[in-house]
């Protein structure tokens, strides 16, 4: 009798596999007797350990029997359907066909998402000098060693409390933290009951809208604007309403009859993504007025408005708010690092029941561990001074970007979005939009990583736009980065 092995895992496995796959072909017969484990390891070259475990997995799945004075035997009661239902594992598997499962309407729509985008954020390209990625911060200035001591001390006291499954809106003591930070520095007027912790500003994203928006109907969006809030949109099966952004931010447009108006906005009013552009006080009250009258919800996403570098801090949307009309959705990821996975939802009193119970149903709670320790991160002032540290840092940073960009390219670049955040967008006068592949193919071979911007608009702009990230960076690289990127160019 003999037996094929794949070459794929551990021994016993494979000949666990081999043998399954000559009982599921009826090679072997119901109540055939097997070799010895002792002859079978023989036969194979193996030891007789490695039989024995693949004869244990064989009777523990049902497929072989033992039989006093008979040894080992393949179980005699096999249906006639585990011939075509059960495949041998491995490759011979791997090579079957199979006609694609029906999938749910969410289900599809995600994959038709996916196929034209990465759903992804831990994009790894080529090893490049100069990558000037957006959407990632310094790590380096981060104090990994007050963070570190801060989690251990938890861990060290953690309760039994501590380490049970903990309430799907966040523990209390972080919630009570935010919301103290959020009346001093935001002008939000939060109190802890209206905080929801989410593992990040997706999860805020999607709760949101699956509490608030059906298939068909119609969410308003910015355009340009980030794609992570579009694919949560698309997912849930809305109709997506742009309106344009400019120099002043969104363009509010006019409320629609109740039939056609949306039931959902997303802004991100103190630091537009991509452009960078600030929404003045007079088009926040118009948003929020036209939020009235389509009786809409605004979500204000406020993903890095802390970094600042010219007057003073904004108020936020939320904080001119008196009817219940926004829900501000902050994150961690920008201002700590991303792996934190936290984030929070600032919700409207008629929200908090039902996007609390959407949360329980998607999740058991975020990391009870890390709340906490971030708690004693806001409130022994070492968030605070990271903050004050990184601004100044970044502050620095972004001057490299534009003193660079201002000798290397002077009138061929457009500068859009200086003020806030942790990356420029750089319109690329002379250019009409379409040879970006060009453009990333050249800095790459110089060594640079630039990006489009045209995969934020519906429509792609009709010019050559590239967003340069500079958290990450220090300021001789992004002199250097660009220089190359220039030159490139040229």
């Amino acid at each position: 009798m003999a037996f094929t092995l794949d070459g794929t895992g551990p021994l016993y496995q494979q000949v666990y596999r081999a043998v399954r796959a000559d009982i599921l072909s009826r090679t072997l017969a119901p109540g055939a007797r097997l070799p010895s484990t002792r002859a079978l390891a023989a036969d194979l070259g193996v030891s007789r350990n490695v039989t024995m475990l693949a004869y244990d997995q064989l009777l523990g799945e049902g497929y072989a029997c033992a039989r006093v004075g008979s040894g080992t035997i393949v179980a005699p009661t096999l249906p006639d359907e585990w011939s075509a239902a059960g495949a041998p594992l491995g490759p011979a598997r791997r090579e079957r066909t199979r006609a694609a499962p029906r999938l749910a309407r969410t289900g599809s729509r995600a994959v038709e998402i996916g196929r034209g985008a990465p759903l992804r954020w831990d994009l790894r390209g080529p090893h490049l000098a100069y990558d000037f990625r957006f959407g990632r911060p310094a790590f380096g200035d981060f104090p990994h060693a007050v963070w570190c001591r801060l989690l251990g001390r938890r861990a060290r006291r953690a309760s039994r409390r501590d380490l049970d499954y903990g309430p799907p809106e966040g523990r209390l003591e972080l919630r009570e933290a935010l919301a103290e930070r959020l009346r001093r520095f935001r002008g939000i007027d939060a109190e802890a009951s209206r905080i929801v912790v989410v593992n990040g500003s997706q999860q805020a994203l999607d709760l949101v809208t699956r509490v608030l928006v059906d298939p068909g109907e119609r969410v308003l969006i910015e355009e340009p604007h980030y794609i992570g809030a579009r694919w949560v949109f698309m997912a849930a099966g809305a109709e997506l309403v742009p309106a344009p952004v400019d120099d002043d931010g969104i363009q509010v447009p006019t409320p629609l009859p109740a039939r056609k108006a949306p039931r959902l906005g997303y802004v991100t009013p103190s630091h537009q993504f991509p452009t960078g552009v600030v929404l003045p006080l007079g088009r926040r009250l118009e948003l929020l007025d036209w939020a009235a009258r389509s009786d809409a919800f605004i979500v204000e996403d406020d993903y890095d408005s802390e970094y600042r570098y010219a007057g003073r801090r904004l108020q936020a949307l939320a904080g001119l708010d008196a009817e219940g009309r926004v829900i501000y959705v902050g994150t961690f990821s920008k201002l700590m690092f991303p792996a934190l996975r936290l984030g929070y939802l600032v919700l409207p009193e008629s929200l908090v029941e039902p996007i609390v119970a959407a949360k329980a149903i998607a999740d058991t709670g975020s990391s009870a561990l890390e709340q906490l320790t971030l708690a004693d991160f806001i409130r022994e002032g070492h968030f605070e001074r990271h903050l004050n540290r990184s601004r100044v840092r970044n502050g620095a940073r972004r001057q490299a970007v534009l003193e660079a960009l201002q000798a290397h390219f002077g009138e061929r670049a457009e500068v859009c979005g200086a003020a806030t955040g942790l990356h420029v967008l750089v319109w690329l006068r002379g250019r009409d939009g379409r040879p970006i592949a060009s453009v990333a193919r050249k800095a790459e071979a110089a060594g640079v990583g630039v990006y489009s911007v045209a995969p934020y608009y519906l429509r792609p702009p009709r010019r050559t736009g590239v967003l340069l990230g500079y958290g990450p960076l220090g300021e001789r690289q992004i002199r250097e980065g660009i220089e190359r990127l220039a030159a490139a160019l040229s």
